[in-house]
């Protein structure tokens, strides 16, 4: 394969290799500073520690706690307010009917709270049970004697109530059902940002193994001109060669070495935005190591259509947006529908008579005053009757149907796209496959033919020019060969995106809205 048919001999590439190491990782002297990465290592990084994975997982914990919430809504509740103490001083107007309105000045000091116990019906009404202690002090300034009058008493109050809507839809259940479609959305959503990192990070990881082929392949220009010009300047001084190619052996040598500079700038750079895109810190020393061997996959185009019309979560989503929508109509023909309520309460209340004491004092004679006091209790139904709104109501109705109808057309549409998109990702990838064996064939060919050049060279039976056209000649073929390779496995991914199929291992990438793994 690529990696596997050397330019030179052993020990000539194992000293290129050792160069490649000292210049692509500055200061590298120890190699447990380096982190050697395959393209399966990388994604599993990017999954944990990207940018991209954790805003995406971030956001479904998110809606988790946002469905969460309304799942707590059906849920009891316990509240407590305190009024520790409320205090208040003004003056009030006492009208006079035989005189001018005088002023007296009161003030009133209240101690107490309000505990309630709530419990939510399935049905969306609500049974609440409440209590209302507290104490209250009154004093009084009359301004016609300026004398002062005081009264505490003490105030207990115990009330259950019921409250029920009738002939409408249970809203709390209505809510819960949303939260739980959004959930479910964001939960596929994070599901297709983890495919879409892994085709990134696969494309990303193949690019910079290009761009560091790109340097070995230029390094390699650097020493074949190199040895071209030393060759050029032994046959110069046997009288073999004319000047002129000499001459312009060197001027080979002076551009292949800035086209090496360049090269090695390129790969830094295209590895910075690696190691952004995994989330690696960019000081971080890495290595890569893949394998350009590959095997081909036999691919059934019905398989394939029909998994990614199961699997693709876009139509799940697509699904969910449907639901949601349907919510919506139903709110809108709310909007003017007939509705009605239950409402009922039983209170218990009892207000000291003491005028003054200690609190218990008073906390017991507000007890003994709700045995004397009948209750206080009421029920009531109440309804909504829409008469006429000259057609708002119908207008959002029809608006909301519409969007409804939308969404549906937009669904079947989005079957036909997928089926299409499927047939043209299979028709690439046996593209991608015919070329990469063409490439194969061309690269062991052009190997072979450079070094018979070589020996041409060598003897004197083609020029400098002509060893330089062939270097260039097998730097292509190489980049060919490792396009089409690159273009085979993005094509394999795009694959597995489009369909959420594995078709080398023959299973699901879904399970339970979760990325099975890579």
């Amino acid at each position: 394969m690529f990696n596997e048919l050397p330019f030179k001999k052993p020990e000539v590439k194992g000293l290129k290799i050792l160069i490649l190491v000292l210049i692509m990782l500055p200061g590298a002297v120890n190699s447990q500073d380096t982190l050697f990465l395959t393209c399966s290592s990388a994604i599993e990084i990017a999954l944990g520690e990207s940018y991209s994975s954790r805003s995406f997982e971030i956001d479904k914990q998110a809606m988790q706690y946002y469905f969460s919430y309304y799942k707590a809504m059906f849920k009891p509740r316990l509240d407590l307010n305190l009024f520790a103490p409320s205090w208040l001083e003004t003056v009030t107007e006492i009208q006079q009917a035989d005189g001018l309105p005088v002023y007296n000045s009161t003030g009133s000091l209240q101690v107490g709270g309000d505990l309630r116990f709530t419990y939510v019906l399935p049905t969306g009404g609500n049974l609440y049970l409440s209590t209302n202690p507290f104490r209250q002090n009154y004093s009084t300034v009359l301004a016609s004697n300026n004398s002062t009058l005081k009264n505490d008493l003490f105030n207990s109050q115990f009330t259950l109530n019921f409250t029920q809507p009738i002939f409408t839809k249970n809203k709390l259940r209505e809510n819960l059902y949303e939260a739980e479609y959004r959930y479910q959305k964001s939960e596929h959503y994070y599901t297709r940002a983890q495919m879409d990192i892994v085709y990134d990070v696969t494309a990303e990881f193949y690019a910079l193994y290009h761009n560091k082929k790109q340097v070995e392949i230029a390094l390699e220009k650097l020493t074949n001109s190199e040895e071209s010009f030393r060759i050029a300047r032994l046959k110069l001084e046997g009288g073999r060669i004319a000047q002129g190619d000499v001459m312009s052996a060197e001027v080979s040598v002076a551009q292949n070495k800035a086209a090496y500079l360049k090269a090695i700038n390129e790969m830094q750079n295209e590895e910075d935005r690696f190691k952004q895109l995994i989330g690696l810190d960019l000081d971080q020393k890495i290595g890569i190591v893949t394998n350009l061997e590959y095997m081909p996959v036999l691919i059934d185009v019905q398989r394939a259509t029909d998994e990614a019309l199961k699997n693709r979560l876009e139509i799940k989503e697509t699904e969910m947006d449907i639901n949601l929508l349907k919510i919506e109509v139903d709110r809108a023909k709310r909007l003017r529908e007939f509705q009605g309520n239950i409402s009922a309460y039983y209170d218990l209340t009892g207000i000291s008579t003491l005028g003054e004491g200690t609190t218990s004092q008073l906390f017991r004679s507000s007890l003994d005053n709700i045995q004397d006091r009948p209750p206080n209790r009421g029920i009531a139904l109440t309804l909504s009757v829409p008469i006429y709104d000259w057609g708002r109501g119908s207008s959002k109705v029809k608006q909301a149907k519409l969007n409804l109808q939308s969404k549906e057309l937009y669904k079947e549409d989005q079957e036909v796209t997928i089926r299409r998109e499927v047939r043209e990702i299979i028709r690439s990838v046996t593209e991608s496959s015919e070329q990469l064996n063409i490439h194969q064939k061309n690269l062991d060919l052009a190997r072979q033919t450079y070094k018979i050049n070589q020996i041409r060279f060598e003897n004197g039976d083609i020029s400098n020019q002509d060893l330089t056209r062939e270097q260039e000649i097998l730097a292509t073929i190489q980049l060919d060969y490792l396009n089409a390779f690159i273009g085979y496995q993005l094509s394999i991914n795009n694959l597995k995106r489009k369909t959420m199929w594995d078709f080398e291992n023959n299973k699901s990438y879904v399970v339970d809205s979760e990325l099975k793994g890579n």
